[in-house]
């Protein structure tokens, strides 16, 4: 079931019933680094209040979500609004299960007085613990190394009866692989799609498989190109999408519909 709706994400999001949101993966504008159509008057501290309100409303027990924010700075300094954001979602009943990064690989160089901003926040808020976690996995630098262990460390770390009774035995490393680290690296760029401020595919797509399951249902409360979207039906998850600007939403419909999953 994919679902795209155009219009205000407050009002449309009421329309939900409790609970019945298995994940959230969304992006809200950014104090006001880009420019939506003109629709940047309508945003406020208000308006993210109300929208994290519902979003925990909307949520089901032990679902997540994934809140990607940046910064403007203002006057020489940045505004701190992410901060205020995270801390508004603990007080609404969230946990903040992770504070992960998103990295941009290709960054663009400003002219400026500090180091260059090559990334962004990804909030990880849950609801209660999260009921699924499918985590993304990295070789491990010694896989199937042979290494010797002193008898100490051994003992000290639990090792087998075995092993100390073989202290100077070679073992095989039993561990091919590890969860992967907290900060998510991507190139932009790749998404041609005509709004100001897509994210990576691959990003969407390494949440969705991370904290739901096929047949999970999937929120965008702020649609804008569909990304979210477009993945999601991809990875055979129903999706709701919110879009207020009739441009994008339009966008999103068709890059949606465009999704063909007979070649996943």
């Amino acid at each position: 079931m994919i679902n795209l709706i155009q219009g205000d994400c407050i009002k449309e999001m009421k329309k939900l019933a409790d609970g019945s949101i298995d994940l959230t993966v969304t992006s809200p504008p950014y104090d006001n680094l880009r420019t939506y159509n003109g629709n940047n008057s309508l945003w406020s501290e208000q308006v993210w209040k109300d929208c994290i309100q519902e979003l925990f409303r909307v949520t089901k027990q032990g679902g997540v979500v994934v809140w990607i924010v940046g910064d403007a700075t203002i006057k020489g300094s940045e505004t701190g609004t992410s901060f205020k954001q995270a801390l508004w979602a603990i007080d609404c009943g969230f946990n903040l299960h992770d504070t992960m990064i998103f990295e941009k690989i290709n960054y663009v160089p400003l002219t400026h007085d500090r180091y260059e901003q090559s990334w962004e926040y990804m909030f990880i808020l849950a609801k209660g613990k999260p009921k699924t976690f499918n985590p993304i996995k990295i070789p491990c630098k010694g896989a199937g190394k042979l290494e010797k262990y002193g008898l100490e460390r051994r003992q000290n770390h639990g090792a087998s009866h075995s092993m100390r009774l073989y202290p100077n035995t070679e073992y095989i490393a039993t561990k091919y692989t590890k969860i992967a680290r907290n900060i998510f690296s991507y190139t932009l760029g790749r998404e041609k799609t005509g709004h100001p401020a897509p994210f990576p595919e691959q990003l969407a797509h390494d949440h969705i498989i991370s904290w739901s399951n096929e047949g999970d249902t999937v929120l965008d409360c702020f649609l804008g190109s569909g990304t979210t979207g477009a993945v999601a039906k991809k990875l055979g998850r129903s999706f709701i999408g919110i879009e207020l600007d009739p441009k994008y939403c339009g966008m999103a419909k068709t890059r949606t519909e465009n999704v063909n999953t007979n070649l996943i």
